[in-house]
């Protein structure tokens, strides 16, 4: 090797990107997965699919744990499913629902 040459082991070493290490974390998840009823395993794969879909905001957070970004991916779609059925349940009630009700008769 020449004396003061950058060349050396260091050389062509990569970062993961969190994609690979998210699909590592899944990967280390299978025998959980496998060990799940069926149906258990549907909800099982949505979960996991959550946490992908934010894969790309995830790669702007390389200083936080990719399992606790992968779980934040996850809590994400959960609350914006809940948000989904508070607006359908507000829209589908009426306006008799949401007037102040009064307390029953002889309770106070």
């Amino acid at each position: 090797m020449i004396a003061g040459s950058d060349h050396g082991e260091d050389m062509g070493r990569t970062i993961p990107t969190y994609r690979l290490h998210l699909e590592s974390i899944l990967n280390d998840w299978m025998d959980y997965r496998r060990a799940l009823r069926e149906k258990d395993r549907e909800t099982f794969d949505r979960l996991l699919n959550k946490a992908r879909q934010h894969a790309s905001a995830a790669s702007y957070s390389a200083h936080l744990d990719p399992t606790d970004l992968a779980f934040l991916s996850i809590l994400l779609e959960m609350e914006k499913e809940l948000e989904t059925l508070r607006t359908r349940r507000e829209r589908s009630s009426g306006p008799e629902d949401s007037a102040p009700r009064e307390p029953p008769r002889g309770t106070a």
